[in-house]
């Protein structure tokens, strides 16, 4: 059992946990949830100690070993294996004491334990570990200082694993993996035997893993049990109650106050409103569910390209001559197509995809484009090489030179940044708004084709949901590289596996490929051919994709009605000035007579009512194919 008691922090003169409570039960298995910002990771460093609490605190059975990755990366010329084996501290001295003890009683005390903590099959769960978060053979004997911080935190998660504490704490552990070693990490923790707490965004890790939510809002926290969808559910349910009990406290609040004001002057009433008002003051308000800005994404649509977007025939690319990452890259990409590339972490597919955003030529073969193509190319770099001293307004003012302020500030306005938020400085602003001041700078200009490598890392489960909605609302092409399975899902028609130096279309479903990648699919390397499921998932993702079609067809139609309204409005707006104001009025407007005026007007104003009503169906048709 870990409970938290009335547990307060404050950071900065800013209180981030206030008063709150929850019990988690003994071996559960618990997904901390909240907002960017909320204090979720505050609170984890709270429950390891690194942080004080204000006030109340965290209690656990004694002696429980917690397990946390620490914040820096391990170094030095150690190899993964040896570090991953070192984390067990107990077997790393047990093992230098066998070597050096001479007491005959006391060595096989030593080997009884080596054997109770089953120390001699440890190299080989170390080993399955490291394989199953990518490492092969030879990358578990390369010194450390010869990967990428994103592989050394890998290291670090594969030490933790290995260590075994009886409370595992985990604050993103999937951000620095490959959709393939997420799927090997939930299969992990499904397993683990210990009370485990992580932090995530992913909500297939949240509903395969864990049995309870700890929701983390406004300073305080909330218990749910279940998974994820189990959580929204709930949470719907409560959101509702609330809802309803606000109205209602409004209606009293209402009513309590109208009283007063009428019977306060009234000798024979005043006692009664006395007490009424003392009721009003005494009233807690129950507060609204307040909307977030952060959850903004609106994509601006491209004008129409003639299929195909590009096109490669043969064509190969790397980095250094005579030595390319890819080659024999067959593809075509339309306007319509949905991507996503799936791979380990290494195959290529940011290769791929910087080959795709024309940041690298071709060494072979061909490679054809729309010479009117505009692609938006969207890295974990850019967000990284933000200017934290300069503001939204400032970044995308640079970029859009030479448009109207009011442009630059409708393009930020797309991705929540309205009012103060627009200049506010970049560093003062959470992960999840600088990957969305990120997108809106490479979609100033309505590409043609989305190219997203991992886009969700900084961003909570609420704004992952919003931009799910936002890329299928887009009319553009994308592609996708990313470890969240649920976004591939709802966004992808096509499958593209980047794997044995080269790329293919994965013929079948996410669940066909997750099936494959923990070997319950395909016995072999030959993924064309997809089961009968997987053709049906086919035929699913090719009748989403007609259904998102249509959706354009509609939309264009809805923009053209819109268009013409407003033309509309705006002969209107000329007539009525040359009625009431004729020395102002346009030159061929100011000739006619006050009847011919009031004539076109008549034309003009039954011509806006049929586009508004058109228009009007048109968008309720678009509410329609979407639900």
């Amino acid at each position: 059992m870990l409970t938290i008691n009335g547990l307060t922090v404050r950071l900065g003169g800013r209180t981030i946990l206030d008063r709150a409570g929850a019990s988690l039960p003994g071996k559960s298995r618990t997904g901390l949830i909240g907002r960017n910002g909320a204090g979720k990771s505050t609170l984890m460093k709270v429950m390891i100690g690194q942080l004080e609490a204000d006030e109340g605190g965290i209690e656990m059975p004694r002696k429980t070993r917690v397990g946390y990755i620490a914040q820096e990366a391990p170094s030095g010329t150690a190899t993964p294996f040896e570090t991953v084996l070192a984390a067990d501290t107990e077997r790393a001295e047990l093992l230098a004491a066998s070597e050096v003890e001479q007491d005959a009683h006391k060595l096989g005390d030593i080997h009884e334990r080596l054997i109770a903590i089953d120390a001699y099959a440890a190299p080989a769960r170390a080993a399955r570990i490291l394989i199953g978060l990518g490492f092969d053979e030879a990358m578990q004997g390369q010194p450390l200082d010869s990967f990428s911080g994103g592989w050394k935190m890998r290291v670090a998660l594969a030490a933790l694993l290995f260590s075994n504490p009886d409370l595992l704490l985990l604050d993103e552990p999937s951000n620095h993996l490959d959709l393939e070693a997420t799927m090997w990490l939930e299969s992990f923790l499904r397993a683990y035997p210990g009370q485990l707490v992580v932090i995530s965004h992913e909500r297939d890790l949240l509903n395969n893993v864990v049995d309870h939510i700890l929701h983390l809002e406004g300073g305080k926290i909330t218990l749910y049990p279940g998974g994820y969808n189990d959580f929204e559910r709930q949470r719907a349910e409560r959101i509702a109650q609330l809802a309803a009990a606000k109205a209602a406290q409004d209606a009293q609040r209402a009513k309590l106050q109208d009283y007063v004001a009428r019977n306060s002057a009234r000798a024979s009433t005043a006692k009664q409103a006395q007490s009424r008002a003392k009721q009003l003051a005494k009233m807690q308000p129950i507060a609204a569910v307040a909307e977030d800005p952060s959850l903004v994404f609106d994509f601006p649509s491209p004008d129409e390209l003639k299929p195909p977007l590009i096109t490669l025939d043969l064509a190969s690319v790397g980095y250094t001559p005579g030595e390319p990452i890819l080659t024999r890259l067959n593809l075509r990409i339309d306007p319509d197509d949905r991507i996503a590339l799936l791979g380990r972490n290494g195959n290529g597919k940011t290769t791929l995809a910087r080959l795709l955003a024309a940041q690298l030529a071709p060494m072979d073969g061909a490679m054809a484009a729309s010479g009117k193509m505009r692609v938006g190319y969207f890295t974990q770099y850019q967000v990284e090489e933000l200017d934290g001293a300069d503001t939204p307004l400032g970044h995308m003012t640079r970029v859009m030179a030479g448009k109207t302020p009011g442009a630059v500030r409708a393009q930020l306005g797309r991705f929540g940044f309205t009012g103060n938020k627009a200049t506010t400085e970049v560093g003062k602003l959470s992960g999840g708004e600088r990957a969305r001041l990120a997108l809106a700078l490479i979609t100033r200009d309505a590409p043609h084709l989305l190219i997203l490598d991992e886009p969700t890392n900084h961003l909570d489960v609420d704004a992952r949901e919003a931009l799910v909605q936002a890329l299928n609302g887009f009319d553009g092409a994308v592609l996708i590289v990313s470890h969240d399975r649920h976004m591939l899902e709802l966004t992808a028609d096509r499958l593209v596996l980047v794997d044995n130096g080269t790329a293919r279309d994965f013929d079948g479903s996410m669940d066909d490929y997750v099936a494959f990648i923990l070997g319950k699919g395909a016995a072999n390397d030959d993924v064309r051919g997809a089961p009968a499921k997987s053709r049906d998932a086919k035929s699913a993702r090719q009748e989403a994709a007609k259904a998102r079609e249509a959706q354009a067809a509609l939309r264009k139609t809805a923009k053209d009605h819109e268009a013409q309204a407003e033309k509309l409005n705006r002969q209107i707006s000329a007539i009525d000035r040359a009625m009431f104001d004729p020395a102002s009025a346009e030159p061929a407007l100011a000739k006619l007579t006050m009847g011919d005026l009031a004539q076109r007007r008549g034309k003009v104003a039954a011509e806006l009512e049929r586009v508004e009503a058109a228009w009007m169906e048109a968008l309720e048709a678009i509410e329609e194919a979407a639900a």
